[in-house]
């Protein structure tokens, strides 16, 4: 009985905290009701710090709480006493377990958030709280595995993170900032609503473009059963690694035709729009056949100048062992050193940072 008690005094502890913030504000109003709730908290203080530090609890407040509640009862239906009162003491212990349950979820959420930049580990797209990402094939962890993906990843959060420790050569660059006091690395999937956003909001930040000397590393997310998570992510990725493996191939060249349009194909997709007035992530995503992607991206070769024998180099390039090795070296250093749950994912300023740059 007495556990039960000090039960009903914790109980009631929480209650009045949580219904503080409604009496401060009636308080503005009526100051009377202010000093009498004071007096109480007061008293469910001295009753609650005792109990928690395991010394003996004066029981005054606690049978206070249960007198004031049972005593129309006793007068009215003496009968109901006793098993209204048991029911005081289960809700009182349920109040109690649900506090601390919450808490203990509170802490896994914020510990979740300010290591892997999402609250929630098994879904990371579904938390409100951190920042807009496209996540990664969600998990099925239980509860205890979520801590252990926690504690695990806290040294990834208090390293200092290099850009250049994750590069797979060569590296296509986004801007071309003549003084850069740091280099940033990008990874995103060409086919990710966030991460086109993210591509925009870098594009608006001035300031963010003269800092850093920002890195493209195009990664197509794919599912369980070896599809793309977007339909054509993997035909765009291999045509952009193709023309950055070329550019490089040819950078001693007298003309190099294939100079930053790996930049450009991202540049196109993430802000432009089709005759129709679609932008063209939305129509590869959505509209584009496998067939009609691939067209399209060679339309788009021919237009910026390459001739007919250079985009069927670029197309064997594309199809061929050197960019689908170059492209499993990227998936290897994304999931097993950046490892992200969820991308964008921006290693700038010896951090690492999930989800849209805003």
């Amino acid at each position: 009985m007495m556990y039960n008690i000090y039960m009903v005094c914790i109980a009631a502890f929480i209650i009045l905290i949580l219904v503080g913030v409604v009496v401060a504000f009636l308080s503005i109003f009526n100051r009377d009701l202010g000093r009498k709730y004071l007096k109480v908290l007061k008293k469910s203080w001295h009753c609650f710090t005792r109990r928690i530090s395991f010394r003996k609890c004066d029981t005054s407040f606690s049978e206070d709480v249960k007198t004031t509640l049972l005593k129309k009862v006793v007068i009215k239906k003496p009968k109901l006493v006793k098993p209204l009162s048991v029911a005081l003491e289960v809700g009182s212990i349920l109040i109690v377990v649900i506090t601390v349950w919450s808490l203990i979820e509170g802490a896994k959420a914020g510990l979740a958030l300010w290591t892997l930049g999402t609250c929630n580990v098994n879904q990371p797209a579904n938390c409100a709280l951190g920042s807009e990402i496209c996540s990664l094939e969600e998990t099925n962890l239980n509860w205890f595995e979520e801590w252990g993906e926690i504690f695990k990843n806290i040294p990834d959060r208090l390293k200092n993170w290099s850009a250049e420790d994750y590069f797979v050569e060569p590296m296509p660059s986004l801007n071309k900032a003549e003084n850069p006091s740091t280099t940033a690395l990008d990874i995103f999937d060409p086919g990710c609503p966030v991460c086109m956003q993210s591509y925009k909001n870098q594009l608006k930040n001035q300031n963010f473009l003269n800092k850093h000397k920002i890195y493209l590393m195009i990664y197509p997310i794919k599912l369980s059963d070896g599809n793309y998570k977007y339909q054509n992510s993997g035909i765009i990725a291999k045509y952009f690694n193709a023309l950055t493996l070329l550019s490089k191939e040819t950078e001693t060249a007298s003309k190099n035709p294939y100079k930053d349009l790996d930049a450009e194909l991202i540049n196109r997709i993430f802000t432009e729009e089709d005759q129709d007035g679609v932008n063209y992530q939305s129509a590869f995503n959505n509209n584009y056949s496998k067939e009609t992607a691939e067209k399209t991206i060679k339309d788009w070769l021919g237009e910026w100048g390459l001739s007919a024998d250079e985009v069927k180099r670029v197309t064997d390039y594309a199809n061929g062992e050197e960019v689908k090795s170059r492209m499993a070296k990227i998936a290897e250093v994304v999931e097993n050193e950046i490892k992200p749950k969820g991308i964008p994912t921006l290693i700038y300023d010896g951090k690492k940072h999930l989800g849209l740059y805003k």
